[in-house]
């Protein structure tokens, strides 16, 4: 990496180190390397200036220059609002602000010519430019004359102290004016820029800032995403291969007995292709004398949980332990019930360790996982402490592995002289651009089917009014000896949002469903464990028909009786959530409910989401649609796997981009594993420096 762009920023002309100590802070601008990587979010072109009387439905965005004329207070506390009558020679139109009332005041002034820039919505008929963008028609401006003029987000803090996107701009201008070609060298192996036509590293970075045409602006970003892409799947697929050197793994030789035995006589079912398919990919990566590191994913029921439990088969018949790793204790629990249950008559010792395992059988239980006389051990957080010894564990199962942490998860590693074998295990889809980006440094196996006779459940939207009716209906699935599940979003009321609250819920469900007739079970984060499992296990042995509870219960709750799952507030939930909520019933084999529940009001993501729900069960088109919805940063689970880090890349749009970076760094890898090729000599310096700072943990 260059020497200048590693300057820190208050070396920067115009900034000192006042100024740079804010914009570290305040925007994470720390180098003249991240002043050159924050690249506009969008582009203006000046010439293009329209007419207030040329808005209508389909206008998307606006650009108008004119004065205010006056500005008028609306509400009062959390309603406050300021608007500002924006004049053109064709007409007026209304400017809104919900926030920075009282900076907007001092800043703007009328009768000042100003250029503004939004998105114009309908109200009653009259159209208004929520939260525009502001800024005095000035020489400089008349000076740009035509052209893309780049647009950088800022914020209010950021805006007051002169950093809006005009200020962002002069510092971007200023860094660019004193680079040289040589300050950003190319890295890019020159078979690579001639196969895909890309166009240099210095010619980009100017061009993403300052286009000199809108063709170059999209050869600029081509190759930027192209180059951010390629970078990521570079480091992780050295990680893999260094793994696979490195990590030197158990060998599960044999399929014996307690494999064989439980295959024919314990098991009642035939298991799927899908699962089949993954059992033979586990069984080459235990074969291959390399430590094993596969993400399985799999829907709501898809039998993942048994394709484990025969993993952790193989490894006690190869004279190993197993451990399973579950985030919470009820999902602990309910995985060491099951699997206790499916083992009865081997004569394998399975036992549970969470953090309420105390006195003598917390004794037991570490005194015989370091005899090696307990086979599997089922837990939490519990089983990473330092009091764990196992004599030989040699399969490591982690369940909704999202909500380890790195450091918790890595730390398994070290309870064998070799590191066990890792399956890691989640219910939440992840789409596959989304899967090779994050995971990329995993080998991926998906379970792709339900089991037979599984019936798709049936997910329909009801707006309030209908409550009765739906009432009704639930009374019918109870007197049919069926379960209820009711979820509510909050436990507590919120001024800010007005929503039914779990308590309000329970005393109308209460009185819609009275005692001696109907029991209803109660559970919310804020109970005291022991209260929550009592309550639990109330609804698990189908003594109270319905359980009302907030998304506690999105995970670990097994109740194969429960056929309808009733969501309140349905459009305040993300749609993984919905997924992974609607995955509690449909476990049995009588036709399953859902029923989402809003307000007659709702936003059109809200309409699209619920729309997603009716239409759909299978939980990777879902987990696509959620990623067009929310994008990357926000999908469960991910920032915790060591954070993205694309500054331009589109993981929903750029997937071409992505699967031809991927693929070429495959390539390169293995023409030259090591980058030592005198002709790949840069781009192994390059990725050196990057991966100092990069946070990839062992287990992904």
């Amino acid at each position: 990496m260059n020497s200048l762009l590693q300057s820190k920023i208050e070396f920067l002309k115009g900034v000192g180190p006042q100024r740079g100590e804010f914009l570290r802070k305040e925007l994470e601008l720390h180098t003249f390397g991240d002043v050159i990587r924050y690249y506009p979010f969008r582009y203006v072109d000046r010439s293009v200036i329209q007419k207030i009387k040329d808005i209508n439905p389909l206008t998307q965005y606006i650009q108008l220059k004119g004065q205010i004329t006056g500005f008028r207070q609306m509400g009062d506390k959390r309603n406050k609002r300021l608007m500002a009558t924006f004049k053109d020679e064709t007409g007026e139109v209304d400017l809104i602000w919900f926030q920075s009332v009282d900076w907007i005041l001092k800043t703007l002034k009328p009768k000042t010519e100003y250029i503004v820039f939004g998105r114009p919505t309908a109200f009653n008929g009259e159209y208004n430019i929520p939260h525009p963008e502001v800024e005095i028609y000035t020489d400089e401006i008349k000076a740009e004359g035509k052209g893309l003029q780049p647009v950088y987000s800022s914020s209010e803090k950021a805006k007051k102290k002169g950093l809006d996107s005009r200020g962002i701009l002069r510092l971007v201008k200023t860094l660019i004016d004193q680079l040289k070609e040589k300050d950003i060298p190319e890295f890019m192996p020159a078979e690579i820029l001639q196969r895909f036509k890309l166009i240099s590293r210095y010619e980009a970075m100017v061009n993403i800032h300052f286009p000199k045409s809108e063709l170059l602006l999209h050869e600029a970003t081509r190759r930027l995403k192209f180059e951010e892409l390629f970078l990521l799947q570079l480091q992780m697929l050295k990680i893999k291969s260094n793994r696979g050197k490195i990590s030197k793994g158990f060998i599960f030789e044999k399929i014996d007995n307690k494999f064989d035995k439980f295959y024919k006589e314990n098991m009642s079912f035939e298991l799927t292709g899908a699962q089949k398919r993954v059992i033979r990919e586990i069984r080459r990566d235990t074969l291959s004398g390399r430590q094993m590191n596969r993400l399985l994913q799999g829907d709501v029921g898809s039998g993942k949980t048994v394709v484990a439990l025969l993993t952790m088969l193989m490894a006690i018949d190869n004279g190993f332990q197993a451990c399973l790793m579950a985030p919470t204790e009820i999902l602990a629990n309910q995985h060491y019930e099951n699997i206790a249950e499916s083992l009865r008559g081997t004569g394998l010792e399975v036992a549970m360790l969470t953090g309420s395992v105390k006195g003598k059988a917390r004794k037991y239980i570490l005194e015989n996982l370091a005899e090696g006389k307990i086979n599997i051990v089922i837990g939490t957080h519990a089983l990473i402490e330092d009091t764990v010894v196992f004599k030989n564990i040699g399969l490591v199962v982690i369940d909704e592995q999202h909500r380890f942490g790195v450091a918790q998860r890595a730390k398994m590693w070290s309870k064998n002289e070799k590191p066990p074998h890792i399956l890691v295990m989640t219910a939440t889809p992840i789409p596959r651009t989304l899967a090779m980006t994050i995971y990329g440094d995993l080998d991926v196996s998906v379970i792709d089917e339900l089991p037979p006779g599984r019936k798709s459940i049936k997910t329909v939207h009801r707006f309030d009014a209908s409550r009765m009716r739906v009432f009704g209906f639930l009374k019918e699935e109870i007197q049919k000896g069926r379960q209820i599940y009711i979820v509510y979003p909050l436990i507590e009321e919120s001024e800010a949002l007005d929503l039914k609250h779990l308590m309000d819920g329970y005393e109308s469900i209460s009185r819609a469903f009275p005692l001696p007739q109907y029991k209803i079970s109660i559970v919310h984060g804020r109970m005291r464990p022991a209260d929550k499992d009592f309550e639990m296990q109330r609804f698990v042995k189908g003594e109270t028909q319905i359980m009302v509870a907030t998304t506690v219960i999105e995970v670990g709750v097994n109740v194969p009786n429960a056929s309808v799952m009733v969501i309140e507030n349905a459009e305040r939930f993300g749609l993984a959530q919905l997924h992974q909520l609607r995955g509690r019933v449909g476990r049995g084999a009588e036709q399953s409910y859902c029923l989402l529940m809003t307000g007659l009001k709702l936003s059109n993501e809200s309409k699209r989401r619920i729309s997603v729900m009716c239409q759909t069960n299978d939980g990777f088109v879902i987990a696509e649609e959620d990623l067009k919805l929310r994008g990357p940063g926000d999908i469960e689970g991910t920032r915790q796997s060591g954070g993205l880090n694309l500054h331009l890349a589109d993981l929903v749009n750029d997937g071409s981009i992505l699967e031809a970076a991927r693929t070429t760094a495959q390539e390169l890898l293995e023409d030259d594993p090591s980058l030592s090729q005198p002709h790949h000599q840069t781009l192994l310096r390059f990725v050196e420096e990057i991966s100092k700072d990069n946070i990839w943990s062992k287990i992904s």
